[in-house]
């Protein structure tokens, strides 16, 4: 049986001052303000939202 495997994220930095894009992927992620914390589908999609503001938000746990 397939299991769907699940990540933690947590938008630690402000999106303040970064490039619209990447405002725009953060909120794709589902995250709204500062130490918002989101329980994802771990996608290959997912995955390369998250390495692509890897300097705003950790993946936690």
């Amino acid at each position: 049986m397939e299991q769907n495997k699940q990540i933690k994220v947590k938008l630690v930095r402000s999106v303040i001052g970064t490039r619209e894009d990447h405002r725009a992927t953060v909120r794709g992620l589902g995250l709204r303000r500062l130490n918002d914390e989101r329980v994802l589908e771990d996608t290959p999609a997912v995955r390369g939202m998250i390495r692509k503001v890897d300097y705003l938000v950790r993946v936690v746990g």
